[in-house]
């Protein structure tokens, strides 16, 4: 089974624009996490598939290696089916340019699910993480995730779900963690459907798989580091980057 991972790069991020190339204990964040993804040594290759040259550049610059996006795309998984529509494989992850505390054992995790008992219902797989404090879970920055019995995916939202409309029941809130695995066919087909409106209204990629009744196996992880969403969040990263060299 031939396994790459790929890494979507958008330089003019609406939140945050630029973070890619923010600097992170003296590397750009989208060097870190292309840096800590081949580190993994759990792929066959690795690629950050962006849609400038900047981030093109600096990538050849530390030696890696880089595809350069045709069509402009809305999200990165549109970006990634492009790039591996005509390569040779049989499972890409998508790895977050802003997760670059990416580490092993999560990936490892969900790579793991494809040679589980249920496989054969898996198209794609991802990654969820507990949240125990109530501002995480409200921060409509945090995806949120429910999942069934069996650990496969109901719903995506920016919204706390389940609403804790019975205070006295123990609830446990998950946070997506946006590295999938995907079937090379679940990553194409998403590709070629239209975006449907609860995708288009919570702008959350993971739902137009589950509108168009693909299956999500989720996997719970503990700490995965910490994604650059904001400024705040780099002030963050770069603590926990200088206190991992101390």
């Amino acid at each position: 089974m031939k396994i790459i991972a790929m890494i979507p790069a958008r330089y003019g991020a609406t939140r945050f624009p630029g973070k890619l190339m923010s600097d992170l204990g003296g590397k750009p964040v989208i060097v870190r996490t292309y840096e800590a993804t081949v580190a993994t040594n759990l792929f066959d290759d690795v690629y950050v598939v962006a849609d400038n040259d900047i981030i093109i550049d600096v990538i050849k610059k530390y030696g890696g290696k880089t595809i350069k996006s045709i069509k402009e795309h809305e999200c990165g998984t549109d970006r990634i089916a492009e790039a591996v529509e005509n390569l040779d494989i049989d499972i890409v992850v998508n790895v977050q340019g802003d997760e670059p505390f990416v580490m092993k054992e999560p990936l490892q995790k969900v790579l793991s699910v494809f040679k589980g008992d249920d496989t054969k219902q898996i198209d794609l797989a991802s990654l969820m993480q507990e949240l125990p404090d109530w501002k995480d879970i409200t921060d409509p920055n945090n995806v949120k995730v429910i999942v069934d019995q069996n650990d496969f995916a109901m719903y995506f939202s920016r919204s706390p779900i389940p609403y804790p409309r019975d205070k006295d029941f123990n609830l446990k809130y998950f946070k997506h963690i946006g590295v999938y695995a995907f079937r090379k066919k679940a990553i194409l087909d998403f590709y070629k459907l239209p975006m449907r409106y609860l995708e288009a209204a919570e702008k959350i990629e993971g739902i137009r798989f589950l509108e168009y009744g693909k299956k999500i196996k989720m996997v719970e992880i503990g700490f995965m580091g910490v994604g650059i969403d904001t400024p705040e969040d780099l002030v963050k990263a770069n603590k926990l980057l200088k206190n991992e060299k101390m």
